[in-house]
């Protein structure tokens, strides 16, 4: 393959943060920050960004990154005593020089494994001991895959419950011609309103203000369409039944100091999740869930939509 080879750099990104380049031979490409295990952006083969990351994200520890796709482990949200979405995206992960083998991604041959071990400090706030892996790889067509492994490793016996999920930033040209399919007739709950369930009954998610909503039981695919890019996001996932989807919207955005006033119009987070039912592992047992996000022309005529067959195929 010669100059055009594929290849894994590590070099020092934004403040100075170390980060990984992945880059496929059809020029897409990867970053991914060891601060937050983070991957901070995805791009087609036209270098065109397809993830969202604020113009006013912090790149300083403690603060998270805004954007991207931050690993929100071991809770979600105030479903615990820790911060919220847990302490997993605002960590400095370690290379893996000793990953499990993945015999599912032999055709990723751009790709980087990461782990985070508990610390001390850690266990003062969260009292367990556990290796939560990170492969995340990107595949010749300039698919993006991330693939978790997170083991019990306690020594006193303790079993451990955990909530997970990959909150995924989508880049969007306007959240007002998105609409996002295979979730329709589903349960949700609202965290608009207290997180009270409700049933879906729209034939597809449309966005006109804020949305904050767990779908339950989704299924393992879910495609998000950008009607004026003629572009249909594909997240493939397992492991992980349930669905967040969210977009602050106007008012939201101007009370976060992170978030650019405006850019609500221009990002979606799908989130491949697990919330209502947390996982539970004894020690010595390992939980994998993974995601699969691709983009794919669509065409967009008359409510008829091509990308409907994404979720119908495979």
């Amino acid at each position: 393959m010669s100059s055009e080879k594929v290849h894994v750099e590590h070099c020092k990104g934004v403040n100075g943060l170390d980060k990984v380049i992945l880059r496929e031979i059809r020029r897409c490409s990867a970053e991914v920050y060891l601060y937050g295990g983070q991957v901070t952006s995805w791009k087609n083969a036209h270098g065109e960004e397809l993830l969202f990351v604020s113009s006013k994200a912090s790149f300083r520890p403690p603060r998270a990154i805004r954007g991207g796709i931050p690993i929100c482990f071991p809770q979600l949200k105030s479903t615990g005593s820790l911060e919220q979405y847990g302490f997993a995206r605002n960590r400095i992960w370690s290379i893996d020089l000793d990953p499990p083998p993945s015999p599912s991604d032999i055709s990723h041959k751009a790709f980087v494994d990461l782990i985070l071990t508990h610390s001390e400090e850690d266990m003062k706030i969260w009292p367990h001991r556990y290796d939560c892996r990170l492969r995340v790889a990107l595949g010749p067509t300039g698919d993006l895959m991330l693939t978790s492994r997170i083991r019990n490793t306690n020594t006193d016996g303790k079993s451990f419950t955990f909530r997970f999920a990959y909150q995924t930033y989508f880049f969007v040209t306007d959240i007002s011609e998105v609409r996002v399919e295979g979730l329709e007739t589903l349960d949700y709950l609202d965290n608009l309103k207290n997180g009270e369930r409700f049933t879906e009954q729209e034939d597809a998610i449309t966005f006109e203000s804020e949305v904050d909503k767990v779908y339950l039981s989704t299924p393992t695919k879910i495609a998000i369409l950008d009607h004026e890019r003629k572009r249909t996001f594909e997240l493939r996932k397992d492991g992980l039944p349930d669905a967040v989807v969210w977009n602050p919207w106007d008012k939201k955005a101007k009370s976060m100091a992170d978030f650019g006033d405006n850019e609500y119009m221009h990002m979606l987070c799908v989130e491949a999740a697990c919330v209502e039912e947390p996982i539970t592992l004894k020690p010595g047992e390992e939980w994998k869930g993974r995601q699969g996000i691709s983009a794919v022309p669509s065409s967009y005529c008359s409510e008829q939509l091509d990308p409907r067959r994404l979720l119908l195929s495979g």
